[in-house]
């Protein structure tokens, strides 16, 4: 085995940052530093992508969030009662079914980690531009429909938030 590398010192260390931000999600009483913590979490992701070189994925991955998550804490906060946390309020639900689901999750991932037959490891990788170019074709080609799609649906549930959160005027007329 060859020696540790930057490279796997700073992919575990994002990797720790993502788990130790998923965590906080669900442990600070904030709707709104639950969506940072989130964005924390999914953006050492994105930097875990970049880390094994595939950029796209990676820049990808922090766009997306950065963006999902500043919608979601703009509805929050126009939305909740306490947006900033400073009532009692509890972030889990149905915490012994939540902690008995999580757990046989686990359990699951761990035994296809341990006991699936991973076979031998590919021969060559592609360079990222490759690996990069690839991803592109198949979104592009029988995926392009389903992000279509996806993207009409999220614009029309924005569009209906907006029109809810605006109320009419009781004195006009329709």
């Amino acid at each position: 085995m060859t020696g540790i590398t930057t490279q796997m010192v700073f992919l575990a260390f994002f990797g720790a940052a993502a788990v130790w931000f998923g965590i906080v999600v669900f442990r600070t009483h904030s709707m709104v530093r639950s969506a940072l913590a989130l964005l924390f979490s999914q953006t050492a992701v994105g930097v875990m992508f970049l880390l094994m070189q595939a950029e796209f994925l990676g820049v990808l991955q922090i766009m997306m969030m950065a963006t999902e998550m500043s919608v979601m804490a703009i509805f929050m906060v126009m939305f909740m009662m306490d947006p900033g946390g400073m009532g009692a309020m509890d972030m889990t639900h149905q915490k012994r079914l939540s902690l008995w689901a999580g757990g046989i999750g686990l359990g699951a991932a761990l035994a296809v980690i341990w006991l699936a037959d991973w076979g031998l490891p590919g021969g060559t990788i592609p360079e990222a531009a490759d690996q990069t170019a690839g991803l592109g074709l198949e979104l592009l080609d029988r995926s392009m429909f389903i992000f279509q799609s996806a993207a009409l649906m999220i614009l029309t549930a924005m569009v209906a938030a907006t029109m809810v959160a605006i109320a009419p005027s009781e004195g006009r007329k329709q």
